[in-house]
This record gives structure tokens, sequence and C-alpha cells, in this order.
């Protein structure tokens, strides 16, 4: 797979990836601040600025081995701190800061669409790279909407899930979530995770290219 490694198409695929789960965070982080809680902002999270929200491990080393064995980009950012307690209704602070990164991939998806379309219009030498890139903008915001909102604590359905739970009900439920990463490592060795997930990722991939009258 190394021998098939293109520089170009790596850094094609980089800032997608790096707006996809910077956006992502930050979008949690303006939602908290919403609801009364400015922890990440006191803790300079609220920032479009990647540096910010960089995970050694998730924002490097994942996408890049990913990417050589696959061809594909996938990652994670330093999640945003957020404090409950401080919102001024914690059940409906906690429900919209957990939709708040998902929601912002799919709108990035539809933007990477547009960028698509632009493609069409621009210069030749231009079109190739804009539309490669807006390719990798689509599934990476299509893939981080979908996978996040898997109700598996801890991800970001699995908070929204519980932000509906009874007292009782959210205690039980957030046992699942010290071995919620290695659930979705093993769905992901397994590839039982893409059998989950392909269905729903194929349909907003789908649902992009028929709002912007793309064949994808």
């Amino acid at each position: 797979m190394f021998q098939n490694f293109d520089l170009g198409i790596f850094l094609l695929a980089v800032l997608p990836v790096l707006l996809a789960i910077t956006v992502h965070e930050a979008a949690h982080g303006y939602a908290a601040r919403y609801w009364g809680d400015h922890t990440a902002e006191q803790m300079g999270r609220l920032t479009l600025n990647p540096l910010a929200h960089i995970d050694p491990i998730g924002t490097v080393v994942v996408p890049a081995v990913l990417f050589f064995t696959t061809g594909f980009m996938f990652g994670w950012a330093k999640p945003v701190p957020v404090i409950p307690r401080n919102f001024r209704d914690a059940r409906l602070g906690m429900r919209t800061v957990a939709i708040a990164g998902p929601l912002s991939n799919l709108v990035m998806a539809f933007g990477w669409g547009l960028v698509a379309v632009a493609a069409v219009y621009a210069p030749e030498s231009y079109q190739f790279p804009m539309s490669k890139m807006a390719q990798f903008g689509i599934s990476i915001n299509a893939v981080l909407f979908v996978l996040n909102m898997l109700p598996v604590p801890p991800l970001d359905g699995g908070r929204f899930v519980d932000s509906f739970l009874p007292a009782k009900q959210s205690i039980q439920y957030r046992k699942i979530e010290p071995y919620g990463t290695w659930i979705i490592l093993i769905l992901l060795m397994t590839g039982v995770l893409w059998t989950v997930i392909g269905p729903m990722v194929n349909l907003i991939i789908s649902l992009v290219a028929g709002f912007v009258g793309l064949i994808i």
C-alpha cells in the first residue's frame, strides 16, 4: 500500500479531516457556552484553530495509518471540556451539546457538496483538487455524523440518548461508557461497524449528491 501512496491526494484529505474534527469540537463548545458553561472558552477550546483541538493519536497517527492502509482518512480530536452543572438546564443543555457536534458534520457534508459543484466552474487546473477534496469532505463528515450518533456512550449519540433517560436508567446506561470505545474498536476490526453505519453513510452521501445535483 505504501507503494501506491500519493502525497498530493493525502494532502487534499488533510483539510477536510482537520475541519471535520475541529468544527465538531468547537460546536460542542459553542453549544455549552450558550447554555451557561464557559469551561471550553476559558480553556481556549472555543476556536476553529485546529492546534487547540489536536489529539496526537486521533488527529495525527490514526488518520495517517488509515490513509496508508485503506486510502481513507478518519480521526478524532481532544474532547471539549463540558461541566453540565453550569448549564441553566442540565438535561436540555447536555442534549444540545451532544447533538451540536454531529449536526456540524452533517452541515459540512452539504457544504463540501457545494464545493464539488463550484469545482465544475473553476479553472481547469483547480477542478480535480477541488473535486477530490470535496469528495473527502463529504465522505468524512457523513461517517463522523453517523458514527457519533450511535447510541453508545461516550459517543455523542450515547450522551444524547442519556439526556432523555430517568435518573435510575441513566445511571445504568452510563455504566457502558468505560467499554464504549472498545465496543466501537471491536466492531471496526471485525468489519461489523461498516455493516451497521454503511447504509446510513451512503444515504447521506446520496442526499448530498441529490441536493447539489452531483453524480457521486
